[in-house]
């Protein structure tokens, strides 16, 4: 017997048997309509988007690939990555929520990062409702409503979790945020098993920003200077600049926070400015994602409209990828 039927028969004995069942009858109707909003429950579930396996779809072996192919020039920033997130979402049971602070000039990719890994977590990817961003300029433009943003921002992220425990929250310009504004989020990033009834441990927390970007960007060119090759420079030595260079710059949102004194970054990932042959593989994916044909002449041209420094050597590009697609447009065109 199907679950349609198994109620209308139990609605048919609560309606002639009244007298005979008795006290059973407030049981076999909550029965009935247990049944049935299980039914609706897993309906609803097929077309909208729920916290269910069929929505919150972690693929690590997708993401690897992805940040492999499209990632350019970032060799500190995929490993770190892909291992950090798999150790998180495998474990059924993680002692506190990840949180991965991303560091590097504009154009470097830490935005692509993102939403790369918002399309490797849920089937929705970036469209989905378990997916947020916060941007430091758009969300919390005032200082003088400080403390409302900090009332708006634990709401925000304690009914979330609340609805699904894989959540993954983006913050972006970090370095254009309030100081201690982020503290707001400290106690959802510690080791503690649930507060106030919610667990936060397999939520997943990205902090983005251009702080200590020009110190990376000193430091990769010296190591050129030594004659020292970009992938030789080790995530270690890396770290000590961003800590250096991101956490003693005042006004910036990381600056004395207590996500810093605590210890509770799992990973900061620095992104490397971008060379002139990364660059052109940027240009040679935008032109097939736009379907232009590819060749060397175009992607040369394309690659000369944007600037290079240091001025005599022309190394870097000071937009990085950033603004490739307005340039393949222009010269496509």
């Amino acid at each position: 017997m199907g679950k349609k039927q198994c109620v209308l028969f139990l609605l048919l004995v609560v309606s002639h048997q009244t007298i005979a069942l008795g006290p059973l009858i407030p049981v076999l109707v909550a029965s009935a309509a247990s049944v049935m909003l299980a039914g609706f429950g897993t309906m609803k579930c097929k077309v909208y988007e729920c916290c269910t396996d069929d929505w919150v779809k972690p693929d690590i072996t997708g993401l690897s690939a992805a940040l492999t192919k499209k990632l350019h020039g970032q060799h500190l920033v995929i490993g770190p990555l892909v291992k950090a997130v798999r150790g998180h979402v495998t474990n059924s049971n993680p002692s506190k929520a990840l949180a991965i602070s991303l560091h590097g000039w504009t154009g470097g990719g830490k935005n692509f990062v993102s939403q790369i890994l918002a399309n490797h977590l849920y089937t929705k990817g970036t469209e989905s409702r378990h997916h947020h961003l916060f941007v430091a300029t758009l969300h919390f433009p005032h200082e003088s409503k400080i403390e409302t943003y900090k009332d708006q921002l634990r709401d925000w992220i304690r009914g979330n979790v609340s609805a699904c425990p894989r959540s993954l929250f983006i913050f972006d310009e970090m370095d254009k945020m309030m100081p201690n504004l982020i503290d707001t989020v400290k106690p959802y990033l510690d080791h503690y098993p649930e507060i106030n009834g919610v667990s936060y441990n397999k939520a997943i927390f990205i902090f983005i920003s251009n702080a200590a970007g020009n110190d990376i960007t000193i430091h990769t060119l010296d190591r050129w200077k030594e004659g020292k090759k970009r992938e030789d420079i080790t995530y270690k030595e890396m770290e000590e600049v961003i800590t250096f260079g991101s956490f003693n710059q005042k006004d910036t949102g990381l600056w004395h926070s207590s996500l810093i004194d605590k210890n509770l970054i799992n990973a900061f990932l620095p992104f490397l400015p971008m060379e002139r042959k990364h660059v052109k593989l940027c240009i040679k994916d935008q032109l097939e994602l736009k379907g232009h044909p590819v060749t060397e002449d175009i992607i040369n041209k394309v690659a000369n409209e944007l600037t290079y420094f240091p001025k005599e050597l022309k190394l870097y590009s000071t937009s990085g990828c950033k603004r490739i697609a307005e340039k393949v447009d222009l010269i496509m065109d």
